[in-house]
């Protein structure tokens, strides 16, 4: 009798002891995220038409932008890629609900809805990855159709981050293909906001990515201090009409050089 409840205190007081210390670490002992080349900041569709008063807006969706801001300050700090996608559609694509899909026309090719958020300071080295543009075709991942996964491993990035709109569409998509294409994929927790059609899309579709392998990381877990006059001069309304780089929905990707910055040029 007195050995089962010597066992039983001793098995108590162990949990305790474990759960108490995962607690610790959980506040205290925070994973430190260090960016360097091999990374890549990956940005979906903050446009628009994805923000209040657009025409698909998700809730709260231009409150992504100041965490994304400093997210760009850090990795053009740190001189790793960018890349700022964003849906290009037709006024035709199968996504419309006068084609019979889910969406009301948003995103369309060179209206103002299409274009990003002005807010959004995006440097100038930031590649444009434009996608859904096949109007018979739907297209959430920014790998889909695309060679930017080919882009990556040629800049030798191996893990990439992502922020944006929305959780539950292209940001989880994007972030389940980097990671069967052999990236180490992190979620900007506090950089993303869901549509949820249904209740809890967004909340579902966290845990699926974090199942798939996902890291989340927020701000907290970056030390570097961060430099205002990174970003200062924001070139988003260049990049939205002229981007630096376009990947299509086409077979083959050739760079050339185009003054200081290269042209991703698309071919059939």
């Amino acid at each position: 009798m007195f050995l089962r409840f010597y066992f039983t205190l001793v098995h108590v007081i162990a949990s305790v002891y474990n759960s108490a210390n995962n607690l610790f670490r959980g506040f205290y002992l925070k994973k430190t995220i260090r960016i360097s080349k091999t990374d890549a900041l990956i940005i979906e569709d903050v446009q628009k038409d994805f923000c209040p008063g657009g025409a698909l807006p998700v809730s709260e969706g231009d409150q992504v932008i100041p965490a994304l801001n400093d997210y760009l300050k850090i990795f053009e700090k740190a001189n790793a890629e960018i890349f700022a996608t964003r849906d290009w559609h037709p006024p035709n694509h199968i996504s419309f609900k006068a084609q019979g899909g889910l969406w009301p026309p948003h995103c369309v090719q060179n209206t103002e809805g299409a274009k990003f958020h002005p807010a959004l300071k995006l440097p100038r080295s930031t590649k444009v990855v434009s996608k859904a543009m096949n109007p018979l075709k739907e297209n959430y991942s920014s790998f889909d159709g695309a060679e930017l996964s080919n882009i990556l491993k040629k800049q030798g990035v191996t893990r990439v981050f992502v922020g944006g709109l929305a959780t539950d569409y292209c940001v989880k998509c994007t972030v389940i293909d980097a990671l069967k294409l052999g990236f180490k994929a992190v979620l900007l927790s506090d950089a993303i906001r869901g549509i949820n059609v249904g209740p809890n899309d967004a909340e579902t579709a966290i845990a699926e990515m974090i199942k798939n392998g996902a890291e989340q990381v927020t701000l907290d877990n970056f030390p570097e201090p961060l430099d205002p006059s990174l970003s200062k001069d924001s070139e988003t309304e260049v990049l939205a009409e002229k981007p630096l780089a376009r990947v299509a929905i086409k077979k083959k990707a050739r760079m050339r050089p185009r003054g200081r910055y290269k042209r991703i040029r698309a071919e059939k």
